[in-house]
């Protein structure tokens, strides 16, 4: 076992199976509903701990079905919200706004976000910008198979192929790599999106 596996795995095994599946979990739906919380570097953490005490495809598939049941919960939650208190005028025009500077201005930005996030909340904005909620469901789905499935895939082909200190490495190389270029992609999304209002404002 390699010092990063022992480091986490000291940490959370002693959680057990549902112990792990119940932190992602919460990281998922705490990112989804109040701040962000790097849910792709603790998904990879939480898999190399896991893996130890349960099958590797196993612990994917749960994880991934876990994720997928966080997300919906928190968009759910905030759209529940939203469409149940009076959001305050101020608020639904600085969304509306908000939208209109968007690479795309449906809910198919749920898609894009996975990529270049700049739309926080989105549950919230799915009530608010009266998007349909079923494609908002569907949207974030696809989003979490597509995105999750591949980083746990890789991670799992890693460990596969490579020795294990490397295939972690490599696995946390991937995980910085994806949220770094979503990172640079939010701060170039969000300085076109500033200089379109600049100029509209000209």
């Amino acid at each position: 076992m390699s010092s990063i596996s022992q480091a986490i795995y000291s940490l959370l095994a002693p959680l057990g199976p549902a112990g792990l599946l119940l932190c992602v979990f919460a990281l998922f739906y705490l990112d989804a509903i109040i701040f962000p919380t790097l849910p792709e570097l603790f998904a990879v953490i939480i898999f190399l701990a896991g893996r130890l005490v349960m099958d590797e495809l196993l612990l994917a598939a749960l994880m991934l079905l876990t994720i997928l049941i966080a997300e919906v919960a928190g968009l759910t939650t905030l759209y529940l919200v939203a469409k149940r208190v009076r959001v305050p005028k101020l608020i639904c025009k600085a969304v509306m706004k908000y939208r209109d500077f968007l690479l795309v201005r449906d809910e198919r930005m749920i898609l894009v976000n996975r990529v270049a996030p700049v739309l926080p909340f989105i549950g919230a904005f799915v009530a608010i910008l009266n998007w349909s909620f079923r494609k908002a469901l569907v949207y974030t789905i696809i989003g979490g198979m597509l995105k999750y499935g591949i980083i746990l895939a890789l991670s799992g082909y890693f460990l596969s192929v490579f020795q294990e200190g490397t295939a972690e490495t490599l696995t946390l190389i991937l995980v910085f790599a994806v949220i770094g270029m979503g990172f640079a992609l939010s701060i170039y999304r969000r300085a076109k999106m500033r200089a379109k209002n600049a100029d509209r404002a000209s």
